[in-house]
């Protein structure tokens, strides 16, 4: 008899088979138990173990080395890159980074505590400082011997730095690519293109570093401070990863929940809670200014219960217009297609789109009231058509009123210093809602004025 497979989505420690990828084992510690996760790890060979740790979407990797044998732990942390062990110390809880941090040798654990420094969404936390520079009077011989030497404990060795040997600054790159197709003998500084380098600052967005090495095409791009010294680098690799992070992080937000990090089935139910409660309760007090709004028309609304039944119809598509055009605006400013100056540009165009949109809906909306009423469905009464139009018109205005109040939140936002993700669609929807409300009624109060109200 065949002996039956166990299910992949049940955590096996016996079925860890050395060549399996890296990135397999790590996604299956990530499914696991702690316990479970620990046992494995604990079974794997020092460097199978590097490779796993050295994964960017392994979870629970400070609890998992402090779970260990510490000369293992040790051991582990010594053979993976620098810039994956800050990110297992910056995702740690503060009693495991304090645990492990006796681990690492002096040398490292000052230029992790550095790299720790900077902010989280910062070039500085994305660089590695394992790069090959060379001395640019060196040769072409000289540069592939010293590759070959220091290729092991090196991010990437694809682009090589050329150091002015007096002053430290980066004078140039070259890429391994050419070096292994030129002449031994030849200075380094003849293969290289003689334009400056492209650079930035370990203070700059990772968003900003993102688009850089998309515009350039580039495998890394170094860090340099004031005196254009190499501080690091940030390797594309880095980079996707964290705009995988930056754009989850977009999503939640634009959903309406605070950034909640890590796997959704290891968010605990306290932290759940956090990132989710102080969002709804924003909303749902800002809702009560719709209360407010239909209090203030309590009047017309005993006058006319029918415009009643158009409330959801207008309040909905207020809403969906301007979460439309906040979600059109957020990507363009991410992904750096428009800046704050062109706002006024964007006024322009949404103006006539709202209007172009709130007359199709209008539109439909009349000839809705019409059907029924003429098919009989339902009696809208004598004044159906002045009814029609009060719908038509307000659609117009609340329509136009959510395209622009969504184009216009992201640059606002941005302009005073916050992310324009956190103009989330119910954010607007609810400020959507509140206005149009206040649209419908004043639009009513024209329309049906001397005949319902």
């Amino acid at each position: 008899m065949q002996k039956k497979l166990p299910s992949q989505d049940v955590f096996d420690p016996t079925l860890t088979r050395l060549d399996e990828r890296p990135a397999d084992t790590a996604e299956r510690l990530n499914r696991a138990l702690e316990p479970e996760a620990v046992i494995e790890v604990a079974g794997l060979p020092v460097g199978r173990a590097v490779d796993v740790f050295d994964q960017p979407f392994l979870t629970r990797g400070a609890r998992l080395l402090r779970a260990i044998p510490a000369e293992q732990a040790r051991a582990i942390l010594d053979g993976m890159a620098v810039d994956r062990q800050a990110d297992v110390f910056r995702q740690a809880e503060k009693a495991d980074r304090d645990a492990l941090f006796p681990l690492l040798d002096d040398d490292v654990a000052r230029i992790v505590r550095t790299l720790l420094a900077y902010p989280r969404d910062s070039a500085g936390s994305l660089m590695t400082t394992e790069f090959v520079s060379v001395q640019a009077t060196a040769t072409v011989a000289e540069v592939l011997d010293h590759i070959r030497a220091v290729h092991h404990t090196r991010e990437t060795i694809y682009p090589i730095y050329v150091i002015n040997p007096s002053s430290g600054r980066l004078e140039q790159t070259v890429s391994l690519r050419r070096l292994i197709t030129a002449s031994p003998g030849d200075p380094i500084l003849t293969h290289c293109s003689g334009r400056a380098p492209i650079t930035t600052t370990a203070s700059a967005d990772r968003e900003d570093v993102a688009r850089l090495i998309a515009h350039y095409d580039l495998l890394a791009v170094p860090v340099v401070d004031d005196a254009r010294c190499v501080l690091g680098i940030v390797t594309v690799d880095d980079v996707l990863d964290a705009v995988v992070a930056e754009s989850t992080e977009d999503v939640q937000r634009f959903g309406g929940v605070a950034g909640a990090e890590g796997p959704y089935l290891e968010i605990g139910f306290g932290r759940m809670l956090s990132k989710r409660a102080g969002w709804l309760c924003a909303l749902f007090l800002s809702e009560m200014l719709t209360a407010s709004a239909m209090q203030h028309f309590e009047t017309e609304l005993e006058k006319a219960v029918v415009l009643t039944l158009f409330i959801p119809l207008i309040m909905s598509s207020g809403g969906n217009s301007g979460s439309q055009a906040t979600s059109l605006l957020i990507r363009a400013l991410a992904l750096g297609q428009l800046r704050l100056r062109d706002w006024w540009r964007v006024a322009i165009r949404e103006l006539p789109v709202g209007m172009t949109l709130g007359a199709i809906l209008g539109a439909i909306g009349v000839l809705r009231i019409a059907v029924w009423q003429q098919l009989g469905i339902y009696d809208y009464g004598v004044h159906w058509p002045l009814i029609a139009l009060t719908v038509g018109a307000g659609l117009i205005g609340i329509v136009t009123f959510g395209s622009m109040a969504g184009s216009m939140l992201p640059f606002i936002l941005k302009r005073l210093g916050f992310d324009p993700a956190s103009a989330s669609a119910p954010f607007v929807a609810t400020l959507v809602d509140v206005t149009g409300l206040v649209i419908y009624f004043r639009v009513a109060l024209v329309i049906l004025h001397g005949t319902l109200l």
